[in-house]
């Protein structure tokens, strides 16, 4: 059996994730789910991987829970531990020291978009399709509901949940959901070039940024501004921090601490 989830390093520093259920269509299984987290569980302390990219094989992206698996076994206690692995594997991806970039080459519905939604950054190709359409089965996608409302407007939110329509690529930028849509041939050399750019940056500043940014969007603005504040405080000792600023004011290129220990 082939494993669920492949991981590889195209680049010093990158980890590359592919679901590997093509004949699935992705779909996030039980299986696949426990195969994730335990990908992220040890990425969370894997102070070599600086960039996560989530890529997938076959037609689809992901196509959300494995209907199947979920219809085979009706019972409220296994749906709420259904949906709670899913949550936990959800803010794993937030809670991530790591930028996690979504690759998105085809379909990517219902958790499949609510994967898309809930990585730092996303690159799609021009094929890929989004929906989270589970109301259209009577079902309303609750859970990718939480990751779409905190990328797009309320109104063009509401809008998918409650029609199931499909968007294209550019109607997801557009939309807010990925940051850039190219031709399907430059998908992975377009992502590698955005986690390539994020290396050239001092990790610490970036584990720190994203750790902040996520923290102070749930929060009130006075709380927000309190723990930006913290943060950049704390972000200014860091040596490269120093370093950047004093090769400013020196007008030369920054010497990065982080650079000398790679």
């Amino acid at each position: 059996m082939s494993a669920l989830i492949l991981r590889s390093t195209p680049v010093a520093g990158v980890v590359l994730l592919t679901l590997n259920r093509p004949d699935a269509f992705n779909a996030l299984s039980e299986g696949m789910l426990s195969a994730l987290q335990a990908e992220f569980d040890q990425l969370a302390h894997d102070q070599t991987a600086r960039v996560v990219i989530i890529a997938a094989n076959g037609r689809a992206f992901c196509a959300g829970h494995d209907l199947k698996e979920m219809r085979a076994e009706p019972s409220t206690e296994y749906y709420q531990k259904l949906f709670a692995q899913c949550s936990r594997l959800m803010l794993s991806l937030q809670k991530l020291p790591q930028p996690v970039i979504a690759q998105v080459h085809g379909l990517a519905t219902a958790a499949g978009c609510q994967l898309v939604a809930m990585c730092d950054l996303a690159v799609a190709a021009t094929p890929a399709k989004f929906a989270v359409s589970g109301v259209t089965l009577g079902l309303f996608c609750s859970t990718p509901a939480v990751a779409i409302s905190r990328n797009l407007t309320r109104k063009r939110a509401m809008q998918l949940l409650m029609t199931g329509d499909f968007i294209d690529a550019q109607t997801a930028m557009s939309y807010g959901l990925v940051n850039e849509v190219v031709e399907l041939e430059d998908l992975e050399q377009t992502t590698l070039a955005l986690a390539k750019k994020i290396l050239t940056k001092p990790p610490a500043a970036v584990s720190l940024g994203k750790q902040m940014f996520y923290k102070q969007i749930e929060t009130p603005l006075e709380n927000a501004y309190e723990l930006a504040s913290q943060t950049m405080a704390c972000n200014m000792m860091d040596p490269d921090a120093l370093e950047g600023i004093q090769a400013f004011i020196d007008k030369r290129p920054p010497s990065w601490a982080f650079r000398k220990e790679e």
